[in-house]
This record gives structure tokens, sequence and C-alpha cells, in this order.
């Protein structure tokens, strides 16, 4: 005779009870990866390894075989050994979202590094956000004041815009990611230093920053020394953060400094658990995952609260056809190249208008602006291309009216592009000054 509850079971066997989690056991270390046998989880769960000893790390489910799954620690595996337990901590990554991020430094699991107490946010959202509808997303109309004056008169930005920092390393992509910090006009600002030097955050907050420029903003740092894993949790970290405040109708200026680094860390997990290396042994989850963070940014709903976002992009040995220069350039709205030529000779930003390009500044400006902003970057890469027989006077004057005005207008157009880095410039007055400068 069956009781009421083993009848419901025998015909409504979708509504069983599971059993209680069990736990799972550590059987391989094989370079970045554990492997585990015992318990089923899907990928991004997380997970504590329990030594013999007492010694705890946690790790991520960051693929799977069959019945083993592949774990990646958040620290270094140091301690742990065969027949270890490993047990679920949560199936999927939540994160916890509120105004006390405000002023923070935290790392990719929202912990903080500055020494203070943990923030007390009450909103959950997941880590890895929500996409967006594209027919639902707000059109971007409205020009971004980023107190730069090459970008704000040749090159300028929209609020929701993406636009890429394209340099080989030394050419001064932080310095001008310090000044876009401090000078665009945001509510709020999302940082994410990713698998950059660590004695770059600190620097970065105390010189870039300051005290005025923390109080609006959340810095989230996973630098180089820390596993593949945290450094990919710290950037979608960044973009749900980010994500948050736009949603709450803010216009949130989102830095993540490097894209680069991200493709790195996402290179070493795919190879870890066995994804074929393809260009420059990149794995194919690399190529899928860039755009899907650029997608994040962008207007919100119906034109509610925008991500500027600006990422920064290595063009290692100075290739500007590296792999991930090549998917960031067809990704975002624009890149900004800065150039080792100009750096050297002392150009700061080292911006080149040559290659540099925002695909939307013809729907933000007005025909007139338009159109001196076109003859000042012609101007410049008409003076570019004939530097060789400017220098050693092959050219002879009169041969081409408009490099005649390109030779003539060159040391005006280069103090124009120039600029301290501790001195912001209003929109406006730059506009007025590339008025001034073209009437002549």
């Amino acid at each position: 005779m069956l009781d009421f509850g083993q009848e419901v079971e025998q015909r409504l066997p979708h509504l069983r009870v599971p059993p209680p989690e069990r736990t799972g056991t550590l059987v391989r270390l094989v370079g970045l990866t554990l492997e585990t046998r015992g318990i089923m989880a899907p990928v991004g769960a997380c997970c504590e390894v329990v030594g013999q000893h007492g010694h705890r790390i946690e790790a991520e489910v960051v693929g799977f075989n069959d019945k083993t799954l592949f774990l990646m620690p958040f620290t270094d595996p140091v301690g742990v050994g065969p027949g270890d337990m490993v047990r679920i901590l949560h199936r999927s990554s939540q994160v916890s979202l509120g105004p006390a991020l405000l002023g923070r430094v935290i790392d990719g699991r929202g912990q903080p590094l500055d020494g203070k107490p943990a923030p007390v946010c009450e909103e959950t959202l997941a880590l890895m956000g929500k996409p967006l509808n594209p027919m639902e997303r707000g059109p971007i109309e409205h020009v971004l004041d980023v107190g730069v004056k090459a970008i704000n008169g040749v090159l300028t930005v929209g609020q929701g815009q993406r636009i890429g920092l394209v340099a080989g390393s030394g050419v001064g992509k932080s310095v001008l990611l310090g000044m876009l910090t401090r000078f665009t006009k945001a509510d709020i600002v999302v940082i994410g230093l990713i698998g950059e030097r660590g004695r770059e955050v600190q620097a970065f907050i105390s010189e870039s920053l300051g005290e005025e420029g923390l109080a609006k903003s959340v810095v989230i740092a996973a630098p180089a020394n820390v596993s593949p894993v945290m450094r990919l949790k710290a950037t979608h970290m960044t973009h749900v953060i980010a994500e948050y405040f736009r949603d709450q109708g803010m216009n949130v200026l989102m830095l993540c400094d490097s894209l680069t680094r991200v493709a790195h860390a996402q290179r070493e997990i795919g190879l870890a658990i066995g994804e074929p290396p393809t260009a420059k042994g990149y794995p194919p989850s690399v190529f899928a995952l860039l755009p899907n963070l650029i997608e994040r940014g962008g207007v919100g709903r119906h034109g509610h609260g925008s991500i500027t976002a600006i990422y920064t992009v290595l063009a290692e040995g100075d290739d500007a056809n590296d792999p991930i220069v090549d998917i960031a350039r067809a990704s975002l709205d624009g890149q900004v190249m800065l150039s080792r030529k100009l750096a050297d000779a002392a150009h700061y930003p080292a911006i080149d208008l040559t290659g540099s390009i925002s695909r939307l500044m013809q729907s933000l400006l007005r025909p007139d602006d338009l159109k001196m902003s076109n003859r000042l970057r012609r101007m410049w890469t008409l003076y570019q291309q004939n530097l060789d027989l400017i220098q050693v006077g092959a050219y002879e004057r009169g041969s081409n009216p408009e490099l005649d005005e390109a030779i003539v207008l060159h040391d005006r157009i280069v103090n124009f592009l120039r600029q301290d880095m501790d001195k912001g410039e209003d929109y406006d007055a730059t506009r007025n000054e590339l008025r001034q400068l073209m009437a002549h």
C-alpha cells in the first residue's frame, strides 16, 4: 500500500524532491585547471575545494567532459591534493549592487580592496547581465564633452558610443585614460583595471582620479598576477555595475583597461580546457566574448540612461592588424589611434588622426562643424603623407595648393592637438578655437 507522497512521486516523477547536494572528489590538477568527479554543476558555478588539512580555495566551473568538471581556482592552488572534497557554493554568479559601491575599490567578486568594510548593497543581479533588444535602444544623439581637444574637435564622441584607444605599449594609453576619467562630463564613472600592473591601481586612483573623482566612481581591479578567471569576473563586474547605474537613468562613463588583457585571460582559460588555438593562439571563445562585452555598452531602453564605453586595446608589437585590434575595430563605434612616432616627439596626447575615426560624428555635428573637422583631418593627413618630401626639400611650393595650405597650418594644427595632461578643455571652447584655426 503506497502512501500519498509515494503515489504522487510515481505518477508525477518531475515533482520529486532532489536529493541533498553531493560532494565531489578532486582527481587531477593539470596546468591551471582542477578536475573533479562526483558532482554535477553548470558552467559558471562557484565551488569550494576543501583540503585534508583544512585548506580551502574557491574555484569556478569553466568546462566539463562527460562526468568530469574542469574548475579554475580564484587563487593559487598550492595546498590542494588528490581526494580533496569539492562542494558547490553557488550554481550561478550573482552580484550585489547599489549606491554604496560609489567611491570604492573592489575585486571581481565584489570584495573590498581599499581596506574598508564590504559595501552593503541590497539589489542582486546576474553577473552576465541581460542583453537588450536592439529595437528598444535609444539613439545616440547627444555630444559627450570628454575634455580632450583632439577628441572633442576632430573625433567627437556621443553619449552611449563605444570607442577604442589603440596603441602599442608605452605610448600613453593610461595617461589619456586618466585625462578622460577626470575631464569627461558623466554622472558616474566605472573603471575596470584588468590584467595591468598592480602598482598602476594605486597610481591611477591617487594621480588620475583623486578624492573628488573617486567619489563618483567605482573601481574594479584585477591585476596581472591574479587568476584568469578572476580577471574575467572583474570584467563582467565592470559591465554589470555600469548597466545597473545606466538603468537608474544615469549617463555612465565606463573605462576598461585593457580589452587585450581580457582576451589574454579568456585565451588562458580556453587553452587550459582544450580549445583549439586559431589566430595568434587565440581560441574561438575569445572572438565570441569580445563582441558580447562591447554590446553591453550603449544607450539604454528608449534612451533611458547610457554607457559610454572606452576600451584600451594593445597593438602587440605595434601591429595594427593584430587579431584583437581587428575585432575591436569591427565591433566598436570608432577608434583613437596613438602613435609611437608622435610620443617620441613629445606630442601628447599622441593621437594620430590618420586611422582614427568616430563613426557617429556626422549625426552629432552640424554640417558646418563637421566640414571644419574633416578639413583639419585632411590637412593633417596630407602633411603626413608628404612629410618625407617636405623634410628633404624636394617639394616645391605651388605644386599643390592644398598641400601648401597644410604646410602653412601645420604648426598651428599641432598646437591645437597638443594638450597638458592636467588641464581639461571645454567642448564649446574647443569648437571656437577650431573655427578660428580653420578660418585662416
